[in-house]
């Protein structure tokens, strides 16, 4: 059987990015296509072949590939699978647009619904220049909002990463999805039943996130809470951030691995569609503290490997902590549900299942 498998734009390194690496592993036989692609920014393919398209032949392109919206669907179209039995997309906007032979099968890891084009306020919001152009944008969309729904028809099969996407693809593409859990690498995290005295939040330092809020909270607190991650609001946050607050900015994978060992807590204040960081601090033994909606639901037990708020609110996010202090956490118990549910041989596991009920 010959398999392809497509990603949107390899140009950085997020969960999307993280997981075709993992498929790219366990299919080191498939054929690898993608928009474009920057090596040394993205994930770590080996010497594996990198078919791209003719976007990769406009220079900048990888750097300003956000830029380069309206020609993805058309550049998609275009590759030719006709030789491939099975293709594997994994999408959160165009890959899911490749055509195929009548009698091949198109399994799509969907990780999201296209954002910009159904969230088009929220992710503008984190790139303010777009707002003057927004007129001219919103027509735009419009239009490829129309492709978006026609070419999510392609996929013989959708797999979501969280209920919440699941929901999504129902509802946009009129497609049903099976949800499988996106794994961790367990091997990745190091476990630690003995805490040092301090809070933990990592993630990039974009609007979304809600990072002002958690350091608000600290701000009243006054408990030591480090906040690793690089990004536009970093300026924003350390002029707010008072001395109990520390804004590292980039750390190393072990120096963030020893942190996530030894926190008291991971704190996540954004709506995630699914949100790998409180399974790795799971992974690690640690409890979470989040904004109980979208992906958390799928990963998290109050009470035994988190404390989830209802409102993106310093206040709910003080009362949170104050609830999680009180908790008496069983740290290996806590780690034992991530790598039972989230490790990646159960996470093939369940593929396996749904590839063998696709191709009988």
């Amino acid at each position: 059987m010959k398999i392809a498998l497509i990603h949107d734009y390899l140009t950085q390194k997020g969960g999307a990015e993280r997981v075709f690496e993992l498929l790219c592993k366990y299919y080191p036989q498939a054929d690898i296509f993608t928009s474009l692609y920057d090596r040394s920014n993205s994930i770590d393919l080996s010497d594996r072949l990198v078919q791209t398209t003719v976007l990769q032949n406009i220079p900048g392109a990888a750097k300003y590939f956000r830029m380069m919206a309206p020609f993805y669907f058309p550049v998609f179209r275009s590759i030719d699978l006709t030789d491939y039995d099975l293709i594997i997309s994994s999408s959160s906007s165009f890959a899911k647009a490749v055509r195929k032979r009548e009698e091949a099968k198109h399994v799509c890891f969907c990780h999201n619904v296209t954002r910009f084009l159904w969230d088009t306020q929220t992710y503008l919001r984190e790139y303010t220049g777009y707002q003057h152009f927004y007129p001219l944008l919103e027509k735009v969309f419009q239009t490829m909002r129309q492709m978006d729904v026609r070419y999510a028809q392609e996929p013989d099969f959708y797999i979501a990463n969280s209920s919440v996407v699941a929901d999504r693809i129902a509802k946009i593409y009129h497609k049903p999805a099976t949800v499988i859990n996106y794994p961790i690498d367990s091997q990745m995290f190091d476990f630690a039943d003995q805490k040092d005295d301090f809070y933990l939040t990592s993630c990039r330092l974009i609007s979304y996130k809600r990072i002002d809020v958690i350091v608000e909270a600290f701000n009243w607190l006054g408990l030591p809470l480090i906040v690793t991650g690089d990004g536009p609001e970093q300026a924003r946050l350390r002029s707010q951030a008072m001395d109990n607050i520390q804004l590292v900015g980039h750390v190393s994978d072990a120096e963030r691995k020893h942190l996530m060992s030894k926190t008291r807590a991971v704190v996540v204040a954004a709506l995630e569609d699914y949100g790998l960081v409180p399974v790795e601090a799971n992974a690690s033994g640690t409890p979470v503290i989040a904004y109980g909606a979208g992906g958390v639901l799928d990963t998290q037990i109050p009470g035994q490997t988190s404390v989830l708020f209802k409102r993106q609110t310093p206040e709910a996010v003080h009362s949170a902590i104050l609830a999680a202090n009180k908790i008496p956490w069983d740290y290996q118990a806590i780690r034992n549900h991530a790598i039972s549910h989230f490790s990646e041989p159960v996470f093939f596991d369940k593929v396996e299942q749904v590839m063998a009920q696709i191709l009988g």
